[in-house]
């Protein structure tokens, strides 16, 4: 009975953390929204977005190429590794 006793004990200690941390979650959640603080959803209301969706970052390929040219520079990889993985980033 002592084991059964353990365990039930166990889960009665994580369910009651969960609650704690569930209760304290929504608890900041509507402090930030009476201040006006939180910045994932928009207020009720409003339709859109104010500012203009973020420019896709450049090709990353560039970074990348340089990355397997120091490789290739320092002999780990071989050129022919190097021609492969450049054909495949650029899509050729």
């Amino acid at each position: 009975m002592g084991l059964l006793a353990a365990r039930a004990a166990t889960r009665m200690g994580s369910r009651q953390q969960y609650r704690t941390m569930a209760r304290m979650q929504r608890r900041r959640t509507a402090f930030q929204d009476s201040r006006g603080m939180r910045q994932d959803f928009q207020p009720a209301g409003e339709e859109g977005y104010d500012e203009a969706p973020a420019a896709p970052a450049q090709a990353d390929y560039t970074v990348e190429l340089e990355r397997l040219a120091q490789l290739r520079d320092q002999g780990v990889i071989t050129a022919d590794d190097f021609e492969a993985k450049k054909r495949q980033l650029l899509g050729l």
